[in-house]
C-alpha cells in the first residue's frame, strides 16, 4: 500500500509539473501496453528530465538522433533506489527523497566525464527501464519512477523487496544496434 500511495503521489505531482513545464516532465506509457487506451496510472513511468543533449532532431549521426531499439544493447550510467522509508531517506532532485540504494554504476558525485558506463541488453531489463531507454537519446539524463507493476511486481529480486516502486537516475551513454559493436566509451 505504501508503494501504491508513493507512486500515485508522484504521478499527480508529475501531472501538475507537466502543466507548468512539459519539457522537463513526462509520463510515458509502457512499451508493452496498448497505446490506443489511456490505461491505469501504473501503466506509465514518470520521467523528470535532468538534462538532455541539445538539438536531437538536427543531429546527423544516428547515435544522437535516434533512440535504442528493443533488440539493441546500451551503455548507461545508472543509480537505482527504492522509495524513501524510515531507515533510508536521501535527497533526490526530482522525487523529494529516495530510499535504499540497490544499484549504482558510479560512486561519489555524478561526473559523466570520469564515470565508466555499464552495458545491458535492452530486451533483458524490466519493462519500466526498457520503456525509458526506448524513448531516450544519447546524452539524456533522466530520473525515472517505475511502479512495481512495471518492475519486479510480486517477486523479490536480490535486495529489492516485492512490490517495490523503483527510482533510477539514468543517463544513456551510447547504444549499439543488434550485431554491431559499441563505439568507444572514452
Amino acid at each position: 500500500a505504501k508503494n501504491d500511495a508513493f507512486f500515485e503521489q508522484q504521478y499527480q505531482r508529475a501531472v501538475d509539473s507537466i502543466a507548468v513545464n512539459p519539457t522537463k516532465w513526462k509520463l510515458i506509457k509502457c512499451f508493452s501496453k496498448d497505446k490506443s487506451t489511456e490505461g491505469a496510472h501504473t501503466d506509465y513511468i514518470i520521467v523528470h528530465v535532468l538534462s538532455q543533449r541539445e538539438n536531437h532532431d538536427e543531429c546527423t549521426t544516428p547515435q544522437y538522433a535516434e533512440s535504442p531499439f528493443y533488440t539493441d544493447s546500451v551503455r548507461v550510467h545508472v543509480r537505482g533506489n527504492l522509495m524513501p522509508s524510515t531507515s533510508y531517506n536521501v535527497a533526490s532532485a526530482s522525487y523529494g527523497n529516495v530510499g535504499y540504494q540497490f544499484d549504482t554504476s558510479w560512486y561519489g558525485a555524478y561526473n559523466a566525464a570520469t564515470m565508466i558506463p555499464v552495458a545491458y541488453s535492452v530486451s533483458g531489463l524490466i519493462d519500466g527501464f526498457t520503456t525509458a531507454l526506448l524513448n531516450m537519446h544519447v546524452g539524456d539524463r533522466w530520473e525515472i519512477c517505475i511502479p512495481y507493476q512495471l518492475a519486479y511486481s510480486s517477486t523479490e529480486k536480490s535486495s529489492i523487496p516485492a512490490y517495490s516502486t523503483l527510482i533510477f537516475d539514468l543517463t544513456l551513454h551510447s547504444f549499439a544496434r543488434a550485431g554491431q559493436s559499441f563505439p568507444s566509451f572514452q
